[in-house]
């Protein structure tokens, strides 16, 4: 039974309690997640006819529904986007993009505080400035407030082992507090000043700059007078970038939403410390049916499910739920969230801008889409694929001589890239040859079969690609066919991209099983398509195998000792110089280390000496 019998016959079960309920199809996945003030009568609304087209096609798909009751709507709200973010349901409007923000931190866990760019949880000891739109935003803050603010960047171990000032103290970048040029107190009060500076009050700052600019040139301290209006340049230089700087709104997200054809582009500025720090586009998952109430609310929502919303909203549209989602987020922050939709005045000119962001910035992705299907119709007819491919995986290999080996997979489709499907993989082969990269390719590709097969083994989850491109020529592609052989999925096309004469840009060549090597035509738009994806799978690779062996410089013997955590491991190395200095020590001189107490003293010892 599906349809609206299969809803009717819940209604008996149903009471007036607010809620979440899901919709699900026959094979139990989920279709849609809706929430409730009165589970009964919402529920009922799906038993009468007069529906937009999508959801009379979710109610015809409907097999059965599960429900969940909350103490409060404002709960069922809260779990509802939290349900719809982790299920993805196929007809509700979906924000798939939900990236964390960049802070700027802080850091107080040191004497001489670092101020550094910060991303994800905040369990660092500082102030936390934030959010950014991007780290391109971070970091030009972040130069400008060196030059301004003299703070270091540097890390504490680097700090700690300085005898002499970095070039940063040379190019009047930081102030030199490892060398003693500053003192705690000078520097504290430049600290106070930065922060003074991310909080919004700058003007008394400069000010404070300009006169003892005034006092250094009265003095005929002219180098002085110099740097200090440097760094009155630097503070203006901040403001200047940010574009806009309402007067009137101190901290704030302005979020402008545009629809057109069925797609949909959400534009947020960050408005922080009456500065903007940045604007960020988002292109939720929606249909031609879906109002900008709906779109708007489904946005807020899922956006702030993970973050931490400001002190006001002011949006483009207004939501059904307005008083609803303002107290939720408002328990969430644990204070007033207010939402506005402004009629008039700066708030109005500040949602005009992000509107008109949001307009030209779907204009632009629908024009990309156009172009990006055409190059997939291209793909297909150089490949005589039955369709243009809608997942394309490209395959590659990154190694020095066989050591820190990495193999990366990189997907791209109607959207263009798709990152976050990007997989590495640590090459695990014990009995690889060093710089074997048929085996590597082999064992990549194995552990990748092996997944698909265990995670989507129906192929309806759109896990499964539509081609494979693989870097190599004949042989690579033959190791490849053995390996997709052994696990039956021979069905899916698979092309090898070799570098042609003088491994020259434009003369690739196209390796197939079973047929003869082909190139495209130099100028063929498909080939520089084809190029930039083999590029973006080596840069992909290079970039993991970068970060891979730079791990492994830094790792030592300590970090294979339970119990020893990063300051633990700081303060063995910063007592006794070396790793290997740790592992000759006696049990009396490791109880002597700040912060290890004589039980690990007892484990790093008997680690190093009981190997036998």
């Amino acid at each position: 039974m599906t349809g609206y019998a299969c809803i009717r016959q819940y209604l008996k079960t149903l009471d007036g309690s607010p809620g979440v309920y899901r919709m699900l199809d026959a094979e139990s996945r989920v279709l849609y997640v809706g929430k409730a003030r009165n589970l009964r009568a919402r529920v009922s609304n799906y038993t009468r006819p007069g529906h937009s087209a999508r959801i009379e096609r979710m109610i015809r798909e409907t097999a059965s529904m599960m429900f969940l009751t909350t103490r409060t709507e404002t709960e069922a709200l809260l779990l509802e986007q939290n349900l719809i973010k982790q299920l993805k349901p196929k007809y509700n409007v979906l924000l798939r993009d939900d990236k964390s923000f960049p802070n700027i931190l802080v850091a107080k866990d040191h004497p001489f505080p670092q101020i550094k760019k910060h991303r994800g949880a905040k369990k660092e000891k500082g102030a936390y400035f934030g959010p950014f739109a991007s780290a391109g935003a971070v970091n030009r803050t972040l130069n400008q407030l060196q030059k301004a603010f003299l703070l270091r960047n540097c890390s504490d171990s680097m700090f700690d082992s300085r005898t002499r000032p970095c070039l940063l103290y040379q190019i009047k970048r930081c102030s030199g507090p490892c060398v003693g040029m500053i003192s705690q107190a000078d520097y504290a009060e430049s600290v106070r000043d930065a922060e003074r500076f991310l909080s919004g009050r700058s003007t008394r700052i400069q000010e404070e700059l300009a006169a003892q600019m005034q006092e250094a040139s009265d003095a005929m301290e002219f180098e002085r007078a110099a740097a200090l209006r440097d760094r009155i340049r630097a503070l203006t230089q901040v403001q200047t970038a940010q574009g806009i700087n309402p007067r009137g709104v101190t901290e704030a997200d302005v979020i402008g939403l545009h629809m057109d054809s069925g797609q949909a582009c959400v534009q947020v500025f960050f408005i922080r410390a009456n500065q903007n720090w940045g604007n960020r586009d988002f292109y939720p998952r929606v249909g031609p049916d879906v109002s900008p109430a709906e779109a708007m609310e489904a946005f807020l929502g899922q956006f702030y499910d993970s973050k931490d919303p400001p002190r006001q909203l002011i949006l483009s549209d207004g939501i059904e739920n307005a008083d609803l989602m303002q107290q939720a987020l408002s328990e969430k922050a644990g204070r007033k969230v207010e939402i506005v939709v402004p009629q008039r005045g700066e708030k109005l000119e500040l949602v005009s801008g992000a509107l008109r962001n949001a307009r030209e910035a779907l204009a632009r992705r629908m024009s990309e889409s156009a172009t990006q299907a055409k190059l997939l119709r291209g793909l297909a007819e150089a490949f005589d694929l039955d369709a243009p491919p809608q997942r394309i995986e490209v395959y590659d290999n990154s190694h020095i001589q066989g050591t820190n080996a990495v193999g990366a997979m990189i997907v791209a489709g109607p959207e263009g890239f798709m990152k976050n499907a990007y997989r590495k993989f640590n090459i695990r082969g014990d009995d690889l040859t060093p710089g074997d990269d048929f085996g590597m390719m082999k064992e990549v590709l194995t552990r990748r079969f092996t997944r698909l097969l265990k995670e989507d083994p129906d192929r309806d989850k759109g896990l499964w690609p539509d081609l494979l491109l693989i870097d190599g020529g004949a042989g690579q592609v033959s190791a490849v066919h053995e390996i997709m052989q052994a696990h039956g999925v021979e069905d899916i096309p698979m092309v090898g991209v070799a570098k042609g004469v003088d491994r020259d840009h434009g003369k690739e060549e196209f390796h197939r099983i079973g047929q003869r090597p082909f190139a495209l035509k130099r100028n063929d738009p498909v080939l520089y398509f084809i190029q930039r994806l083999r590029d973006e799978a080596h840069r992909f690779a290079i970039g993991t195998h970068r970060a891979k062996r730079a791990k492994a410089v830094g790792a030592t013997p300590l970090d294979e000792i339970p119990g020893v955590g990063a300051a633990r491991k700081r303060a063995l190395l910063a007592h006794f110089g070396s790793a290997k200095a740790v592992s000759r020590a006696n049990l009396a001189d490791l109880k002597a280390v700040d912060g290890i107490s004589a039980g690990l003293a007892q484990k790093v010892y008997d680690f190093f000496h009981d190997k036998g």
